[in-house]
């Protein structure tokens, strides 16, 4: 049976949110975009959804499920559980909430935003205002997809994403940079799931992505990455002799490659300042 509107603003209200906060997705039509948004947003309605299935999914991210078993009909039953707990458990056709542990509410005002709206090392940043701009028309963030910010840094790559309607995973080994990413989100009402680690430590424990980002770590990082089978990888190499073997790893991969060395120089005062040139590659397979 398919729950009447009346029947969803009312599961919306017993969930403890307003209509107009709730995100509506349907897991039939796309359970992988459905779940990805979930990911990304603090409040989903997801109808016809599998719930072992999309718990399962959400696995790294801290979320609570509020499901309704046929909901408006006369079997109705609503449950309130942990995702690790829903994969264990058998469930009628349901609607679930996917509700965050915090509510979040990202803002659009434009994108590539200026370096100074980030956290950052005192030294800059590899993913500067211009050098996102190409990186970020490239991954083609937006609702339904999943990204992987490698190397991250100060995040500020998956940040945008997020800001975009994207899920994001960030990965770092440093822990200082971790706490900025956290920072980061949080400042632009973001949600990013942040790994502190190795890659090669996480990479088989992290959902497949639709899109990398890779922003350091060499040709080796950017093999591991294309193994993982995304449409799209984009890798940010500031130095050119690094250009070459990540270029051939993913070739090797089976990407088709383009590229961008780009070199901006900024007015600050009435002086143009150069900024540091930094290689864009981006990678791309049907």
């Amino acid at each position: 049976m398919t729950a009447d509107l009346t029947s969803l603003h009312r599961f919306a209200t017993i969930a403890g949110r307003s209509w107009d906060q709730v995100v509506v997705v349907d897991a039939a039509k796309d359970p992988v975009a459905a779940l990805n948004v979930c990911r990304a947003r603090s409040s989903v309605l997801v109808r016809d959804a599998p719930v072992a299935e999309l718990a399962r999914g959400l696995a790294g991210w801290r979320r609570t499920l509020v499901v309704a078993e046929d909901l408006g009909g006369p079997a109705e039953q609503l449950s309130t559980v942990d995702p690790a707990d829903a994969v264990v458990r058998p469930w009628r056709s349901a609607d679930v909430i996917c509700l965050a542990d915090n509510e979040f509410t990202p803002g659009v005002d434009g994108w590539a935003l200026p370096d100074d709206r980030f956290a950052h090392r005192g030294d800059g940043m590899v993913a500067n205002a211009e050098v996102r701009a190409l990186v970020l028309a490239r991954l083609a963030p937006r609702p339904g997809v999943l990204v992987w910010d490698i190397a991250a840094g100060p995040g500020a790559v998956g940040v945008e994403c997020a800001r975009l309607g994207a899920a994001v995973v960030a990965v770092d080994r440093d822990p200082v940079q971790c706490v900025r990413i956290i920072a980061n989100a949080s400042a632009h009402g973001v949600d990013v799931r942040v790994e502190e680690s190795e890659l090669a430590d996480v990479l088989g424990d992290l959902p497949r992505p639709d899109a990398v980002f890779v922003g350091g770590g060499g040709a080796v990082v950017v093999a591991a990455c294309a193994k993982a089978g995304a449409p799209r990888v984009v890798v940010a190499v500031p130095e050119l002799d690094r250009v070459v073997p990540a270029r051939d790893a993913l070739r090797d991969a089976g990407y088709a490659v383009e590229g961008s060395l780009l070199s901006s120089a900024r007015l600050v005062g009435g002086a143009l300042t150069a900024t540091d040139p930094v290689t864009v590659l981006w990678g791309s397979r049907t």
